[in-house]
């Protein structure tokens, strides 16, 4: 089974993958489960549903196991999920040396990563993802909940002690989740892979190939290149932001949509759409991305802006955006496929791109 190892200032852990990992892993994970005190399982009401029956069976050799299920979607990312999720641990009593299983996609690795990095000043957790998106929000440590005026505002970095990733979990995802995960796949080709990207395109050509053909070594390679970024920058000092390609335009599509409306992956492929149309006018970036929107449009993704986004409401939402200092929204671009840059843009510059797309048939 490949084993990608995440080396930060504070913890060096391992990333499982492959098909079948949690029978791979089982004895091996149930031995280190056995050290905790407590086990403190946090999954939502749609993996409960598909998936919760294994992971009983694979927990059962265990006393003290408790389980704690959030309603599906961005939706759990709330202070009031939050807080119940921890006026349930307290009540079952764990302590310091009590363990927390984020098992699902990346709602539930952000918040039970952000329960366990507050409860009692912190307990360790795992993070066990059922999601496409998951290969990127599991790996890297960012833990967090929404605010209202922005996406995962209030949060920490905290490392988990492994990710196991059984990618059997993904067969069950609807075609919009695969596609909405698969979009970060394609983020981090168009940062750091360029090969990556050529294969991606050659191999996925329609939504059911998604299901067809095996994605695991394509999120091998996806988390590797996280693993790699995180591991030369865990706090987003500097290259981590590279991770946040799309995702300042994105984010403030999500929330535009009152984090339902569109899917992370959906929004953060406007995002993409968005940074890759400003990385031409501003850095001159070279390539077809008409055979790319092409391709994605093939996918099933929407390739253009959605309709009546109110732009002022948009651009509130990116000065809000982590990146944003003295009221200067900060994007990051691509000189080339595979060559991020950050830069400081104008309000000026972010009208007229959206002006632009908006306008545009983009395919």
């Amino acid at each position: 089974m490949p084993e990608i190892t995440v080396t930060t200032t504070d913890k060096v852990y391992p990333v499982y993958i492959s098909q079948n990992a949690l029978n791979e892993k089982a004895d091996a994970f149930i031995a280190e489960l056995a050290r905790f005190s407590k086990i403190f399982v946090m999954t939502d009401a749609n993996v409960a549903e598909a998936h919760l029956e294994k992971l009983d069976t694979l927990l059962a050799p265990l006393e003290n196991v408790f389980y704690y299920i959030t309603p599906a979607g961005e939706g759990a990312k709330t202070f009031a999920v939050y807080e119940d999720a921890l006026t349930k641990a307290i009540e079952v009593g764990l302590d310091r040396k009590s363990v927390l299983l984020a098992f699902g996609g990346g709602v539930i690795g952000d918040l039970g990563g952000f329960v366990a990095s507050t409860y009692m000043r912190g307990i360790a957790f795992y993070q066990i993802p059922t999601t496409v998106l998951a290969h990127d929000s599991a790996v890297g440590g960012k833990v967090a909940i929404n605010h209202p005026l922005g996406k995962n505002m209030v949060g920490n970095f905290y490392q988990p002690e492994a990710v196991i990733y059984d990618t059997s979990l993904l067969g069950t995802l609807s075609e919009r989740e695969m596609r909405s995960g698969f979009a970060e796949l394609v983020k981090h080709a168009l940062i750091r892979d360029p090969a990556l990207l050529v294969e991606l395109m050659e191999t996925y050509k329609v939504p059911m190939d998604l299901y067809r053909v095996d994605l695991t070594p394509y999120l091998t390679r996806g988390i590797e290149i996280k693993a790699e970024i995180v591991s030369q920058d865990e706090t987003e000092q500097g290259i981590r932001a590279y991770l946040n390609f799309g995702h300042t335009f994105g984010h403030a599509v999500e929330a535009y949509g009152e984090f339902g409306k569109w899917l992370h992956g959906e929004s953060i492929m406007f995002g993409m759409i968005y940074a890759l149309d400003m990385s031409e006018q501003l850095l001159g970036l070279s390539f077809d991305k008409e055979a790319l929107l092409k391709w994605l449009a093939g996918l099933g993704y929407d390739v253009r802006l959605p309709v009546n986004l109110d732009f002022a409401v948009l651009l509130e939402s990116m000065k809000h955006d982590k990146k944003t200092t003295f009221n200067e929204i900060t994007m990051v671009l691509l000189e080339a496929i595979g060559k991020p840059t950050i830069q400081k843009v104008s309000d000026e510059v972010i009208a007229t791109t959206f002006e632009r797309l908006s306008q545009e048939d983009l395919g």
